[in-house]
């Protein structure tokens, strides 16, 4: 028996918005209504993307459920709004094609790790820590001292690694050669116009030429086929009052100050 609401799927276009830091709560929700979109057999998937990146972890984790999406047969178009950058490029290389402005900001493909060294403002205030550890590095980027050579060294190799995974990646999705992208994945942005002579943008475009796009991939009629939201993220009252926007903004750079500090980025940090 088939479903009357699998019928109707069957032919509709969806979307999942991913927009703002890349991080454990937009993992959850994006991979929620990825197995909500493979469930009911949608043809296609509009990926929106208006981020700066975030975490490594939870940008692969998109990307691996985004690439067995389209195993299942789903065509998936990524469109880039204002800003996909760092992790929401590696997000976006999932697609089969992507649609970026021409005056996106993309790019920023590499990694960052922050700590933050306290050591003179602790002695200033007079306050010390007493650390008893197991191993020699168990207290690396701890922040009442500075790194050594060997722990900056062995950072390095952490980041190292966690960039050719990246290279890798955007190599693979975009069917380019590893040393090319190499070239230019060096922290740098660039617009949606630049991305399009590197190879990491099909079309520049706005949304609504990717959901055409994405329409006509997938055989459906792009002047009657209008997208199904999947995995909308909640809408808060408080945003809707004068200036809560900007405090969220100051709220969210401190949290990446704070909360991420010695985690490995793939975010924009300008």
């Amino acid at each position: 028996m088939i479903w009357p609401w699998r019928r109707k799927t069957r032919r509709t276009l969806a979307r999942i918005a991913i927009e703002g830091p890349i991080a454990g709560g937009t993992r959850k929700r994006v991979l929620k209504a990825l197995h909500q979109v493979e469930r009911r057999e949608c043809p296609a998937l509009l990926l929106r993307i208006d981020s700066p990146g975030g975490t490594v972890g939870d940008s692969q984790e998109i990307h691996a459920a985004l690439l067995r999406l389209r195993q299942k047969g789903c065509r998936v178009v990524a469109s880039f709004g204002n800003i996909s950058a760092s992790g929401g490029v590696y997000i976006g290389v999932a697609a089969e094609q992507i649609v970026a402005n021409p005056g996106t900001i993309t790019g920023s493909i590499g990694v960052i790790l922050r700590g933050n060294n306290l050591s003179k403002l602790l002695e200033r205030i007079g306050i010390s820590f007493e650390t008893v550890k197991s191993g020699l590095y168990k207290d690396i980027l701890s922040p009442d001292r500075a790194l050594t050579e060997g722990e900056r060294e062995l950072l390095q190799g952490l980041i190292d690694s966690s960039y050719d995974q990246f290279v890798a990646a955007v190599a693979g999705g975009r069917n380019l050669e590893e040393d090319a992208v190499r070239r230019f994945a060096d922290g740098r942005v660039f617009s949606g116009a630049q991305a399009l002579e590197l190879g990491l943008v099909d079309v520049l475009g706005d949304e609504e030429a990717a959901r055409c796009l994405a329409a006509s991939l997938a055989g459906l009629d792009p002047e009657k086929t209008r997208p199904l939201e999947f995995g909308a993220a909640p809408r808060r009252f408080g945003g809707l009052l004068p200036g809560r926007s900007a405090l969220r903004s100051l709220g969210q750079l401190l949290n990446l100050e704070l909360a991420w500090a010695g985690q490995p980025l793939w975010l924009w940090r300008p």
